[in-house]
């Protein structure tokens, strides 16, 4: 059964301007080509030092491009981005004509008659939809005007949910959200799926922070991995640590129900009995999502 949610934690940016490919490329870890063929992006922008400060959506627009983030940290964002633009002809502004959402589950792409492609975009009125460029079972997601959100999308067959269903979802794909789940100016790129998840370009020339990353890379250098988890016990709060044998396994990101992410410290997880863990009085144990590559 598909279903869909508006996402009201997450907000738009419209950036517009003669420059604004050639700006973005710059600034994001992931190849703005892609949008250039029509295709919606996942990416990031990073500290100078290759840290965690934001992840977004990045999806064509007309002649701009949205970039779907965390509503909280949306004038964040402006302001760092704006701070490289000196002499770019490019405009960057919040975009509050459109909401955010998302639809998931067997049947969803069919119900709004978008292609099953990563990053497929399907234009609807004055909005567009576009197929999560992570990966397929995560779903569509939307930037649409308010009224084509509610009863259009359940006469379209989609049931209404709440956030609390979609987490859930997406914490057993172990899809990460913000800094729900990435720890600012603190999360690797490569330990939170992004390679895999196709939020990074290793072939597309200098970005912000593109040093580390790219280090972190070819040196094989991954030693913790987010990972999806299942909570066997009272769910602990955010951040709680995570230990295997009375040793340092890890961190608890979020949680809905008994099910959760978790930034697990391979090498302990690896000889914890059973590849249980433990946080406070609950067991956790981490699973390997079918998308994501361990080192040996």
């Amino acid at each position: 059964m598909p279903f869909f949610t508006p996402l009201s934690h997450r907000a738009l940016i419209s950036v517009q301007g003669e420059d604004h490919l050639s700006f973005l490329q710059g600034m994001i870890s992931n190849d703005v080509r892609h949008l250039e063929s029509g295709q919606a992006m996942w990416a990031a922008f990073l500290t100078p030092q290759g840290k965690f400060l934001h992840e977004f959506f990045a999806v064509p627009h007309d002649q701009s491009v949205l970039l779907e983030c965390e509503r909280e940290r949306r004038a964040d964002l402006i302001t760092r981005l704006s701070r490289y633009r000196l002499r770019a002809k490019v405009t960057l502004a919040p975009d509050d004509t459109l909401v955010v959402g998302v639809a998931w589950g067997e049947g969803a792409s069919a119900a709004l008659k978008t292609a099953e492609d990563l990053g497929a975009v399907t234009r609807l009125g004055a909005g567009v939809l576009y197929t999560d460029p992570r990966l397929l079972g995560a779903g569509v997601r939307w930037a649409l005007p308010a009224d084509h959100v509610g009863a259009p999308l359940e006469k379209s067959g989609l049931t209404a949910a709440s956030l609390a269903n979609y987490d859930t979802h997406r914490m057993t794909l172990g899809l990460p959200d913000g800094s729900r789940d990435l720890e600012i100016e603190k999360a690797l790129l490569l330990e939170n799926g992004f390679a895999e998840l196709h939020g990074v370009d290793f072939n597309k020339g200098c970005y912000i922070g593109q040093e580390l990353t790219a280090r972190t890379h070819y040196r094989a250098l991954i030693k913790k991995r987010l990972m999806p988890v299942t909570i066997d016990g009272d769910a602990p709060a955010f951040g709680t640590s995570l230990t295997a044998n009375g040793v340092d396994a890890g961190e608890l990101r979020s949680v809905s129900g008994n099910r959760g992410l978790a930034l697990v410290k391979l090498e302990a997880w690896r000889t914890a009995s059973g590849g249980v863990l433990e946080a406070g009085s609950a067991k956790i144990t981490p699973h390997l999502p079918a998308w994501m590559e361990l080192p040996a």
